[in-house]
């Protein structure tokens, strides 16, 4: 199966080409730089690195360009507010950025360019659509003219400018901030006092937002590419500007083969936001749980759905991470790499207990590689790496000989990095799991509990007190306890 993308655009899942055959174009609109990172900014970033890696994964060369706001309302109010340097604030926001990415196994981009690099292209793209009728210049700036290319009012979020132009009532006509019509929206912005300006024909000011992603992305890719990506709140208005003047600049449409957006993060249910107090930053969250757990939690949602961050989720997410990590760490204590022993074909129907696991590997490994190829689910994705999970802990706990359970621990290691290392980044370094224990928290609160009662459990048996035994084993349940019996003695682990 062809690997499918949902165009925002053209609004369906669409079989995913590029302009060049094997290399991918892509830009995605970065941070502005005026605080730390929060969690929102984890799940975008996030996003996309999961489809650059699947991309790469995939054999497509891919160019990943993703940009700095490093100017703009919010970093000039912040940096008055803290009375320091703006500059030295962009910079010290843009090394915690890297910081947090790092934190959560976001590869880096190839590019990160900086907005006020491009001053002067944006200038000279401005010149061009005033001179080509699309913008105009006002007493506090110069405005891009919306109706100069009403055809292409809505394109992402399918707004009708007809609506639009019956809701407005008089203010379409002056608005009294320059501007000729509402919808109409800033290029350059006139100076004002106290504030970072560049000369410009217009006079000393500064560039709007939008206007520096069509900057950016031209500079790289020219006047189209294949991708471009960022938040669901970036469709409009942000994105739909860049297309007013990426088109109306160049002449040429479209700008971008594949608009790609993803969904909002709730917290218990709500949008984050600062007034209601359920705002994380993601060093708050790193603070409580590991990075790799949020990083599956995020991971285990499709890149275009809302996701609801809430205390179940995360434990969720805490439990999964650690049944992945612990059996790669028994996989790879297991593994014997120089071992001369041949697997079996895997053979899904056979009687052979490695012969069917190995089947059932590839099977999984198939489904994955399908719900990538799917508009990059994830969450389907992760399904198939939990199911693998249990069939490799089976096999390892199964009775075949110990040199067949050393190849296949090899096997599975290959297995585990490729799809949940490579592809999912929720597995770290060897070294990292080899050198710590992968026991998980949960267990170390409730052992002591759930000791005694395999103790009384037990003894119930030795006394043949059957009904007292599976009332403590009932128990070990709602716990979320599962008990093995051995010949050695009960063993038990969560479920």
């Amino acid at each position: 199966m062809p690997l499918k993308v949902y165009d925002t655009r053209r609004k369906e899942k669409v079989v995913f080409t590029t302009m060049e055959p094997g290399k991918v174009s892509m830009y995605v609109c970065g941070v502005t730089v005026y605080d730390r990172c929060h969690l929102g900014h984890a799940r975008c970033y996030l996003a996309f690195d999961l489809i650059h890696r699947w991309l790469e994964a995939s054999g497509y060369d891919v160019h990943y360009v993703q940009n700095f706001t490093d100017i703009d309302d919010k970093i000039i109010n912040r940096s008055n507010e803290m009375n320091v340097d703006w500059m030295g604030l962009v910079n010290d926001n843009i090394e915690a950025y890297y910081e947090d990415m790092d934190l959560l196994n976001i590869l880096r981009a190839d590019d990160y360019p900086r907005c006020t690099d491009y001053v002067d292209d944006m200038i000279r793209i401005i010149e061009d659509l005033i001179e080509k009728g699309h913008a105009y210049q006002a007493d506090d700036g110069v405005y891009f003219h919306v109706e100069s290319a009403p055809e292409k009012y809505g394109v992402l979020t399918g707004q009708s400018i007809e609506a639009v132009r019956k809701g407005a009532g008089g203010r379409t006509e002056g608005t009294g901030d320059g501007k000729k019509d509402h919808k109409d929206f800033a290029l350059w912005k006139a100076a004002k006092p106290g504030e970072p300006t560049w000369d410009s024909p217009w006079g000393a000011g500064r560039p709007g937002w939008h206007i520096e992603c069509t900057a950016m992305s031209m500079d790289y890719f020219g006047q189209q590419f294949d991708i471009h990506g960022g938040g669901h709140d970036l469709r409009f208005p942000h994105h739909e500007a860049e297309i007013f003047q990426g088109e109306c600049h160049t002449g040429c449409s479209p700008l971008v083969h594949h608009w790609m957006h993803n969904g909002f993060v709730n917290i218990d249910g709500e949008k984050m936001s600062k007034s209601l107090g359920n705002f994380w930053t993601i060093r708050d969250i790193v603070e409580k749980i590991d990075p790799y757990v949020l990083r599956f939690a995020l991971v285990n949602a499709h890149y275009r759905n809302p996701i609801d961050m809430n205390e179940a989720l995360l434990k969720e997410a805490q439990k999964n991470q650690n049944k992945v990590l612990d059996v790669y760490s028994k996989s790879l204590k297991l593994m014997d790499e120089s071992s001369s022993i041949s697997l079996p074909i895997a053979d899904i129907t056979s009687q052979d207990t490695l012969s069917k696991s190995l089947g059932m590997l590839e099977k999984l490994g198939e489904g994955f590689a399908l719900a990538m190829d799917d508009d990059f689910n994830s969450r389907n994705a992760v399904a198939k790496v939990l199911g693998a999970i249990r069939e490799i802990q089976k096999t390892l706990d199964s009775e075949i000989p110990i040199e067949d359970k050393n190849a296949f621990a090899s096997y599975a290691v290959d297995w585990l990095e490729e799809t949940a290392g490579q592809i999912l980044g929720v597995l770290p370094t060897r070294d990292v799991v080899l050198s710590e224990p992968q026991e998980d928290p949960r267990k170390s609160e409730i052992a002591d509990e759930v000791e005694r009662l395999l103790v009384e459990r037990t003894e119930a048996r030795a006394a043949k007190d059957w009904d007292k035994a599976d009332s403590i084993r009932d128990q070990l349940n709602q716990m979320g306890v599962v008990v093995k019996d051995t010949a050695d003695g009960p063993t038990w682990d969560l479920v």
